[in-house]
């Protein structure tokens, strides 16, 4: 017998669940039949965890009523079931955690524990949330999202790990199955075998440039969806070595495409054709040094090819002997010209011997790395000087005696010294620093009997240089920063001029560079290293020899060398650690020992300085286009927010309230220029 579930027309909160005398208990997989007409759902749900055997929690988000029959009965599997289906069409969903089914709103469902599987699994309910991952076989992730993104409902996700190459979806059960099927479709092999097509009469490396422009898409992209996707792309490389091309497509029609495109142009050259003269145009590479390199790896290398022959002079006998040691010359195989105006080569040579040479151009004229050395010379200085000295002078004896005697102390010349002071009459200035002095009245007249000098002096300096300079590889570069200044070599005066002549002096002046210099020469390894080969200079002119008359006087610290450094790493080349220190004392001997009392016969300075110079160095390798864009960029602005900081504030009284400054960033290739101009002072 089949016993039969009822549930009146309303079920309230405090309803029963009847059966045919009263009190009802399912027994567990007998088939029931529901009946729940707008029913509260978290009453529904606690009777559906009744028939099934669940745990059931509530969200306290979940509210509403549902409708819920049968028209037949079924089993506790299938009224389950049901139940889902009606919650998924409210926006809610069921979620096990732990032997917990919790009721949740859809969008809450995928935050929740739930079952994870990579495999198809069984036992999953159709109307419950799980998460899938699809690993990937051939298909790439990023391309699947715009196809399977609009058949996933709203509240669920998809998400890729490029990593394992490999989508992460979370949605209900029976929608994963569909879209298990759809992945396993679509994750096919994007492109067909490859190809290799051999040619008879063109070179391959002209020939995959040509075809690979027909072929692409236009655009510039096969991808669809705004994603660039090489794996559709029609693929072109030339192998220089066999003449061939090889080719990889999506599918056999665009490899055949690509091969009804190379029979029609590996023809034979027409009559009126160059023959066997070529044109090459190089990109990055010059001609001049190239054609030079090419024709020597032509003699050097045995071959039977065509003979260059050499213009015969005019006579008969001449130009029989001519063309002997023409013909008894080595042949070159070819002969290779440069032409400088437009950076191409003219090469004269058979098909196979044309086809190596292109080989070989093409390797040498690849876009060569650039480097960016940037240079940091940092010197800090330090100077003390400090001096201490009592000096004094007086007569003994009366006005009037025959002899006076003079006894006094003076150390130091010019203004420093007491007695220069004294015979100066207001000629001489005294040193720098505090002077305290004495003046005795002798027959009328102030005489400067004592001076006392303290004196201490602190000077500090630090200078910072950042040279930077872009060079190519294997290409030197200088910069110099400073000034040219002239040094007198010579002087000629004319000796004549006693005996009536003209005196026309002149002098001989040497002009040379004074400040700082850097020249490099970078050479980019196989493995990033870079080889430098530099000089750095910097050298300035002594303030104290400006005026002097036996000429200037230059101070220079410079540096060659050659070193190894990684890209982007920091090198010091060298440095200066110098401390000098130097001491002079004056004294009275005897007198000048005396503790305390002898500093009244004495005078006493010293001096210390300390000097600290060091050289830092560190290259970036530019390999591309963007790079070189991109640290320009940095640098423009750099310089940009540099000049609008130094804009002086608005004022009525000056007109001037604008200095120049740098455009906007240019734009980025292929676009024209910023139209806004420089401000001009006073604008």
């Amino acid at each position: 017998m089949f016993s039969r579930l009822f549930v009146p027309a309303v079920l309230g909160a405090g309803c029963l669940l009847v059966g045919g005398s009263g009190a009802w208990a399912q027994r567990a997989g007998e088939p029931i039949t529901l009946n729940f007409v707008a029913a509260d759902i978290e009453a529904v749900a606690r009777t559906m965890g009744v028939i099934t055997g669940r745990t059931m929690v509530v969200d306290p988000r979940v509210k509403g009523t549902i409708n819920l029959s049968s028209e037949k009965l079924i089993s506790p599997a299938a009224a389950y079931n049901q139940f889902l289906a009606a919650l998924r069409l409210q926006g809610f969903t069921v979620v096990d955690s732990s032997g917990i089914s919790k009721v949740v709103p859809e969008a809450e469902g995928k935050l929740q524990g739930g079952a994870v599987s990579i495999a198809p699994e069984r036992a999953a309910v159709g109307n419950e949330i799980v998460t899938r991952i699809f690993r990937l076989d051939h298909e790439t992730p990023n391309n699947l999202i715009p196809l399977l993104r609009p058949l996933i409902s709203p509240n669920n996700t998809i998400n890729v790990n490029p990593g394992s190459n490999a989508l992460v979806i979370t949605d209900y059960a029976d929608n994963l199955q569909r879209l298990a099927r759809i992945i396993a479709a679509m994750d096919l092999p994007n492109a067909a075998d490859v190809e290799v097509i051999p040619l008879k009469h063109a070179v391959a490396v002209d020939l995959a440039v040509l075809v690979t422009r027909l072929t692409a898409a236009p655009g510039g992209g096969q991808g669809g969806q705004g994603l660039v996707d090489n794996s559709f792309r029609t693929v072109v490389i030339a192998e220089p070595r066999s003449n061939s091309l090889i080719v990889r497509a999506a599918n056999p029609a665009r490899v055949a495409l690509v091969r009804s495109l190379v029979e029609r142009l590996d023809t034979p050259s027409s009559a009126d054709a160059a023959g066997n003269i070529h044109v090459v145009y190089l990109k990055n590479a010059d001609a001049v040094k190239l054609a030079a390199t090419l024709r020597a790896a032509l003699s050097a290398a045995p071959t039977t090819a065509t003979t260059v022959a050499a213009a015969a002079p005019a006579g008969g006998a001449a130009a029989a002997a001519a063309a002997a040691a023409a013909a008894a010359q080595p042949s070159t195989g070819g002969q290779i010209q440069a032409d400088p105006a437009t950076n191409s080569l003219v090469i004269t040579a058979s098909e196979p011997q044309y086809r190596q040479l292109r080989a070989v151009i093409d390797q040498l004229d690849g876009r060569r790395a650039q480097v960016f050395v940037e240079s940091l010379i940092a010197e800090v200085n330090a100077d003390k000087a400090a001096e201490f000295g009592i000096q004094w002078q007086g007569a003994l004896g009366k006005n009037g005696d025959g002899s006076i005697g003079l006894l006094g102390t003076n150390f130091g010349t010019g203004g420093n010294n007491i007695i220069s002071l004294a015979a100066g009459g207001g000629g001489v200035a005294p040193g720098t620093g505090l002077n305290l002095g004495v003046a005795n009245r002798t027959n009328g007249v102030y005489v400067l009997g004592f001076l006392a000098r303290f004196l201490q002096q602190t000077g500090d300096g630090n200078i910072l240089s950042t040279p930077n300079l872009l060079t190519l590889d294997n290409e030197e570069a200088k910069i110099v920063i400073g000034q040219n200044v002239p040094f007198v070599t010579g002087s000629f005066t004319n000796s004549a001029a006693g005996n009536g002549g003209t005196v026309n002096p002149f002098q001989t002046i040497e002009r040379k560079d004074v400040g700082l210099t850097l020249r490099v020469r970078p050479q980019i390894s196989e493995n990033g290293t870079v080889k430098l080969a530099i000089f750095q200079e910097v050298s300035s002119v002594q303030a104290s020899s400006i005026n002097s008359s036996t000429g200037l006087i230059t101070n220079k610290r410079s540096i060659e060398s050659n070193v190894l450094v990684e890209d982007g790493a920091i090198v010091v080349l060298g440095g200066l650690l110098q401390d000098e220190y130097s001491g002079n004392q004056d004294k009275v001997p005897g007198l000048g020992d005396v503790p305390f009392f002898g500093n009244l016969f004495k005078n006493e300075s010293r001096s210390r300085k300390k000097t600290n110079l060091m050289v830092f160095l560190r290259p970036v390798v530019v390999r591309d286009a963007a790079a070189v864009e991109a640290l320009s960029n940095d640098r423009y602005d750099q310089m940009r927010a540099g000049q609008n900081a130094q804009q002086p504030p608005p004022t009525p009284l000056l007109p001037i309230d604008k200095v120049p400054v740098l455009p906007a960033t240019p734009a980025p290739r292929g676009k024209a220029f910023p139209l806004e101009p420089t401000p001009f002072i006073g604008r």
